[in-house]
């Protein structure tokens, strides 16, 4: 079940595949995460008990007045939660388990979760652990055509399969030029708000910018690295200058790649 192929084709006509995330996957994720959350949680309480009484005893808990328990509960509430929200919206649909386990969530038509989509998901985890021990979610995953809960179905998301790149193969010739120039994603720093305002369509931009790279004369390069820039720079609050152009637009690209190229 969880060889599930799905294609999509984006608002923009561009035709992707993926590999559905089956019920597996997804709850090795699931665990991952929760140990990891297990572990803040606890933390988050001994040092409230530290911090509280001086010393970390259990047997003060009893004795702690009731808005402070509530403080604690309601907390450890917006932490969980937060947790998946934030994660999958901030880091292209993955969370430390989904990336351990090389999945992602992303919309339907193929594009990067949203705020709302990451919300709304999140918030009907409380529907999906019903009745207890995330019942309704596995039940849903498993009999579900496309391996969805309901956060998934009313949020308009899918979770997939990372694409797999063959490490063992040659790097292609726009890879040789970026290593060969000594370019990596940490000499540029763009917000994540920025990215997040990029779509399919500049992607694709930046894409057939590099693809046709080291095929253009320079003259001609220097032109379409000056309109690519002007498209793209604003929206990541990159200053537009005439100083290094290739490189930063390069540099987005080792960025974007990450998050966009998704067929398989």
């Amino acid at each position: 079940m969880n060889e599930d192929r799905l294609d999509i084709k984006t608002p923009e006509y561009v035709s992707l595949q993926f590999q559905v995330a089956g019920l597996g996957s997804r709850t090795a994720a699931f665990i991952i995460d929760q140990l990891i959350l297990m572990a803040f949680n606890i933390a988050i309480v001994v040092i409230f008990l530290i911090i509280a009484y001086g010393q970390p005893d259990i047997l003060f808990f009893l004795d702690l007045h009731s808005y402070l328990i509530a403080f604690i509960i309601i907390g450890i509430f917006f932490i969980n939660w937060g947790y998946f929200f934030a994660f999958e919206y901030f880091s292209g649909g993955r969370t430390p388990g989904k990336r351990a386990m090389g999945i992602r969530v992303i919309q339907e038509n193929g594009h990067s979760i949203t705020l709302l989509s990451s919300f709304i998901r999140n918030l009907l985890r409380i529907i999906d652990s019903l009745p207890s021990g995330y019942f309704l979610g596995i039940i849903m995953i498993f009999f579900h055509s496309k391996h969805k809960r309901v956060g998934d179905i009313v949020a308009g998301s899918i979770v997939v399969h990372e694409r797999k790149t063959n490490r063992k193969n040659k790097l292609s010739p726009i890879e040789k030029e970026i290593q060969a120039r000594g370019l990596s994603k940490n000499d540029l720093i763009i917000e994540e708000w920025s990215l997040k305002s990029i779509n399919m369509k500049d992607w694709k931009l930046i894409q057939t910018y590099v693809n046709r790279f080291l095929q253009l004369p320079k003259n001609e390069k220097d032109d379409l690295t000056k309109q690519v820039a002007a498209i793209l720079f604003p929206k990541l609050g990159i200053e537009l200058e005439d100083v290094d152009l290739e490189n930063k637009l390069l540099i987005v690209y080792l960025m974007l790649k990450e998050e966009w190229e998704f067929e398989l």
